[in-house]
């Protein structure tokens, strides 16, 4: 897929916001000029206003520019949204019944078929990259992706009647803050993370 596009999207919204106001509603601090973003246990700098993103250590390579488009989307939304505490599927976005096919082949399924067996392990894995465990289904855990989009995982273990199933649900001040299909992004690049620290893990 041809990103190119995109990405110089992303960096003309990006550039055309100010710097105080990136800082004041995405959650992140400055140093210099350039924002420190922990993005799923992945730390980077994201330079104003070049839009560079530019890795804190050597061991950090560059995220994929399918993720910078997405980091990028989230710090130029500069408005002002407050958790509801109401949860809501993907679905429940605008356009969201539209790409429920590959949101759930991207996201969904692969949770389920990663912790299915074992829905415990999963509160493990995440309280690696700050998930807080959650009372739903079998195991359930909350990760702030970002700052201000919390994603909550739910999981139903496996047993000899059924399979294991997984849904994974926004906060719904989550449509003020970034297009639907970022919802997509997002959630595979969760499950993405989870799935590469559970192989460190075991």
């Amino acid at each position: 897929m041809n990103y190119v596009p995109a990405l110089e999207l992303a960096l003309k919204k990006f550039r055309a916001c100010f710097l105080e106001d990136i800082k004041q509603y995405s959650g992140y601090s400055l140093k210099g000029n350039r924002f420190q973003i922990d993005f799923l246990g992945q730390q980077l700098e994201v330079e104003y206003p070049s839009g560079k993103f530019l890795p804190q250590s050597s061991s950090t390579e560059e995220p994929p520019v399918f993720m910078q488009i997405l980091i990028l989307h989230y710090l130029a939304a500069t408005t002002e949204t407050i958790r509801s505490g109401r949860l809501i599927s993907f679905k429940d976005l605008s356009g969201g019944n539209i790409y429920i096919e590959p949101f759930n082949k991207r996201a969904v399924l692969p949770l389920a078929r990663l912790f299915g067996d074992a829905p415990r392990r999963l509160l493990e894995v995440a309280a690696l990259i700050g998930g807080k465990e959650a009372a739903y289904g079998d195991a359930a855990v909350i990760i702030d992706v970002f700052p201000r989009i919390p994603v909550t995982l739910i999981l139903w273990g496996s047993d000899e009647e059924f399979a294991a199933s997984a849904n994974i649900l926004f906060d719904a001040s989550a449509a003020r803050i970034l297009p639907t299909e970022d919802y997509a992004v997002l959630a595979s690049c969760l499950v993405a993370a989870l799935k590469r620290l559970a192989a460190k893990k075991s």
